[in-house]
């Protein structure tokens, strides 16, 4: 009996089978920690110094906080790429992820034919490297020897072309646009995934019914994939908020004309790393990152405490 109690559930006693755990998790909790933990708490650190006229570094508390927030030189900037952030996701929410549901929603039809070329077709363009995406849409765009300007003019429409990235009221939206364009294929994987799930039982039971398919998505469908909306919801907060590499790509580090495509993550960008006569400041760029993540954080919080406790999830 006692040599039963020193067995573990792989047959393996208790000494080694902490062994062996600790021998295939340390490698993940070691990277892991190197290159997520770490950096974070250093931000968090950095964020609590002033940088010296003279390099060095002084305690300074939450002031690197308050300057950020008050101080005329940094809260313009802030403030503008914070506004410019939030319409970022508002748009990702009211475009990207109806399309990834209505696309989602279609490609699962048990009827239509080649959905899984459309499924691959629509899922590309997010393999592709945002570089190759933004330097073709500028191409396409540009309003010297862009396709655009030719295509509405082909079909009469001509005279509504403009240089949609170099006036201050559309660039932002059209940069999200394309943004929308590039990731939609996130959404839409992953919400017909979850329509995947829900069996066909149910679905012959409601048509049996009387419910076409609208209204079988509507009422069948659609409430059990809330879960699945949810997580979409969340994976677009925290990539709209952590977006860099689009906008730079496209607008450069400062994020023009005028930083009206400028965004939190650009505004880092170049408070930490510096640009053009504008010398880094680390303090500076790690309060706006620590920004950034406590941001996040709230709005996860948010979610999880205020939405998800509430959405009742159904299992099969």
């Amino acid at each position: 009996m006692a040599q039963q109690k020193d067995i573990g559930i792989v047959g393996l006693n208790r000494n080694a089978y902490l062994l062996m755990l600790a021998f295939f998790l340390a490698p993940a909790l070691i990277i892991y920690s190197v290159f997520s933990i770490y950096p974070l708490f250093a931000t968090i650190v950095n964020s609590l110094y002033l940088k010296q006229p003279d390099g060095s570094l002084v305690f300074n508390g939450l002031g690197n906080f308050k300057t950020l927030l008050t101080d005329t030189t940094w809260s313009g900037p802030f403030w503008n790429a914070f506004r410019n952030n939030c319409w970022f996701f508002v748009i990702h929410m009211c475009v990207q992820n109806p399309i990834g549901l209505a696309l989602a929603a279609l490609l699962s039809l048990p009827r239509l034919r080649l959905a899984a070329t459309y499924r691959t077709l629509i899922f590309m363009p997010t393999m592709l490297s945002v570089v190759i995406i933004g330097f073709t849409w500028q191409l396409i765009l540009s309003p010297l020897w862009g396709i655009a300007k030719m295509i509405l003019a082909s079909v009469g429409l001509g005279s509504f072309f403009m240089p949609w990235l170099g006036v201050e009221s559309t660039a932002l939206l059209t940069t999200s646009l394309i943004s929308v364009w590039q990731f939609v294929g996130i959404p839409m994987i992953l919400i017909y995934t979850a329509l995947l799930a829900i069996p066909d039982e149910l679905i012959d039971a409601a048509t049996v019914d009387g419910l076409n398919q609208f209204q079988a998505f509507f009422w069948i469908k659609l409430p059990l994939i809330l879960p699945a909306l949810g997580l979409v919801s969340v994976l677009t907060f925290v990539n709209n908020f952590n977006a860099f590499d689009l906008i730079y790509a496209m607008k450069g580090a400062l994020a023009g004309p005028n930083y009206s495509t400028d965004i939190m993550g650009t505004l880092f960008y170049r408070t930490f790393f510096g640009n053009q006569l504008q010398l880094g400041d680390r303090s500076m760029g790690s309060t706006i990152a620590t920004m950034m993540f406590l941001i996040i954080l709230i709005g996860i919080s948010i979610y999880l405490f205020l939405i998800q406790r509430r959405m009742q999830r159904y299992s099969f």
